[in-house]
């Protein structure tokens, strides 16, 4: 797909999820290091779930120097509801104490140091420093931004780095702070992975995927035309 097609997918998204620099957070956070571990935290669970989890977790742990010091089952008692919560109680508990011991308890504000973190990969670490930091260093890749690039052909890769580099090259940077969004709501309100609701969708028409799959839902809007 050419970025003019490309662009023009996003422009019609953007005007049906209106959106500003504050509210496309899916995570309640009011801290860089909540945003850092709430994000950590929403690996393969719901936003809901995670934020339910917040006010427990942070008004007993609400730093980096808090939580570094704190028993893995004290967390896994406050996150179990998260799932993989083994997992992901060790990795905020030594992200936390990397924080405390490499950066003075603050959260680092590029990629690269970001994801010297554990449990911190590169969307991860995309989401902090876009959502935290207003910083858009690049695209944030989970299942739902995967789905819709390749649904939409924005890509034919499947790994999410390669994925976020075909999106980098065939977006201009104005937009890259405002994909995952997009995509994210786009596949939550309508682009369901197993029963995508086309003849709802404002983009089908421009959709690669809807252009090569019989034109589901096709047949029953012409029906309604006079």
């Amino acid at each position: 797909m050419n970025k003019t097609s490309a662009e023009k997918i996003l422009t019609v998204l953007n005007t049906q999820y209106p959106h500003t620099e504050d509210t496309m957070n899916f995570l309640e956070f009011e801290t860089p290091f909540q945003c850092l571990i709430l994000t950590i935290l929403s690996a393969q669970t719901t936003d809901k779930t995670v934020n339910g989890l917040r006010g427990e977790l942070f008004s007993r742990y609400p730093d980096a120097a808090a939580l570094a010091c704190a028993k893995q089952e004290d967390v896994e008692r406050i996150i179990h509801p998260a799932g993989f919560y083994h997992a992901k109680a060790k990795n905020i508990i030594m992200a936390s104490r990397a924080l405390a011991e490499r950066f003075g308890g603050d959260v680092p504000q590029t990629i690269e140091e970001l994801t010297t973190l554990p449990g911190v990969g590169r969307k991860t670490a995309n989401i902090v420093t876009n959502h935290a930091y207003h910083k858009v260093l690049g695209i944030a890749v989970d299942t739902h931004v995967k789905r819709l690039s390749i649904r939409l052909g924005f890509t034919e890769n499947t790994e999410p780095e390669k994925i976020e580099q075909d999106l980098m090259q065939l977006f201009d940077k104005d937009w890259w702070g405002h994909i995952n969004y997009l995509l994210i709501s786009h596949c939550r309100a309508v682009c369901d992975a197993r029963h995508p609701a086309c003849e709802a969708c404002v983009i089908r028409r421009m959709c690669g995927w809807w252009k090569g799959s019989g034109n589901p839902g096709e047949s029953k809007e012409q029906e309604k035309r006079p």
